[in-house]
């Protein structure tokens, strides 16, 4: 548990280095179009910026896996969404962000929230044989997959504001990302069992959802306010994910009324705390001002 929750933070922090350097790059590339998908991945793997995101990206993800492998799903979720308190430190530290009061209570009450779950994760996790609940698995992951995927596609829609098309591509890519996590800890499961276990429908799921969220992420980044998609990304993934352990992997949530509530206070709290850091007010010099493009900016990553 303890090695779990270390892989997890890590993966925080990469993930939302990532992020930033994924959105710089992304403002510089050309437009993400959904009818040319290789085009569009060359021309964002030939900025720089987002091709060095990608890469610590994969190293957040390969941080994830092994997290995954080691801490229940509602757990490691919960570490990563306090991930948003990285992303706000690192936007103001050295992306030229500045952050109000709003921004430091969100960082304090997420804060306060993982200390929680830190506190009573040992008695939580009850070295208990690992189940999940079939239903649940196949309702959570076509559900969210089916509902992301419509929003995604229905955001480019030409009433819809340019940011709010933004913010909405980021949390479909968001869901997406969570609907691929909680199929691969599924699997890394699974494959306690043997390899042959990865012969698996799950795989395809997975693969879905992340190379939809790729390209409804990217899309995002560039037209959308960018800190505030990649917390919206960063809240909805984190959400699906949490909701996916407790439901389809039974993640405990505590074993006594007092812990219980504690627990359930605490990821309260993390989701509340993330919420109050929706990005950074300006940016003292940004990549999109440099392309001519306006509004709040800063640099992206996660694959």
């Amino acid at each position: 548990m303890t090695v779990g929750l270390a892989l997890a933070l890590a993966c925080a922090v990469a993930t939302n280095v990532a992020f930033l350097l994924k959105y710089r790059g992304a403002v510089l590339a050309p437009p993400v179009r959904v009818r040319h998908p290789l085009r569009s991945a060359v021309d964002l793997f030939r900025s720089r910026w987002f091709a060095v995101g990608w890469l610590v990206a994969v190293g957040a993800w390969v941080l994830h896996v092994g997290a995954l492998a080691l801490a229940p799903l509602s757990i490691v979720q919960a570490v990563l969404s306090g991930g948003l308190v990285f992303l706000a430190v690192l936007a103001e530290r050295f992306f030229g962000f500045r952050l109000g009061r709003r921004q430091w209570a969100g960082v304090i009450v997420t804060a306060a929230g993982l200390a929680i779950i830190g506190l009573t994760s040992a008695s939580a996790d009850g070295g208990e044989t690992r189940r999940y609940a079939l239903a649940a698995l196949i309702a959570i992951e076509c559900g969210v997959l089916v509902v992301a995927t419509t929003i995604a596609a229905s955001s480019t829609h030409s009433r819809i504001p340019r940011a709010a098309q933004g913010l909405l591509l980021g949390a479909a890519a968001g869901a997406l990302f969570g609907v691929s996590d909680i199929a691969i800890k599924y699997l890394a499961d699974a494959v306690q069992d043997g390899a042959l276990e990865l012969i698996s429908p799950w795989i395809g799921a997975a693969l879905a959802a992340s190379v939809i969220a790729f390209y409804a992420s990217a899309r995002g980044l560039q037209i959308g306010p960018g800190v505030e998609v990649i917390a919206l990304t960063s809240v909805a993934a984190n959400l699906i994910a949490i909701v996916g352990g407790i439901l389809v992997f039974r993640d405990p949530i505590g074993t006594g009324a007092l812990e219980i509530t504690g627990r359930m206070a605490a990821f309260c709290l993390v989701v509340a705390g993330t919420a109050m850091i929706p990005a950074p007010v300006r940016a003292t010099d940004t990549p999109s001002d440099a392309a001519g493009g306006s509004g709040t900016v800063a640099p992206a990553s996660n694959p």
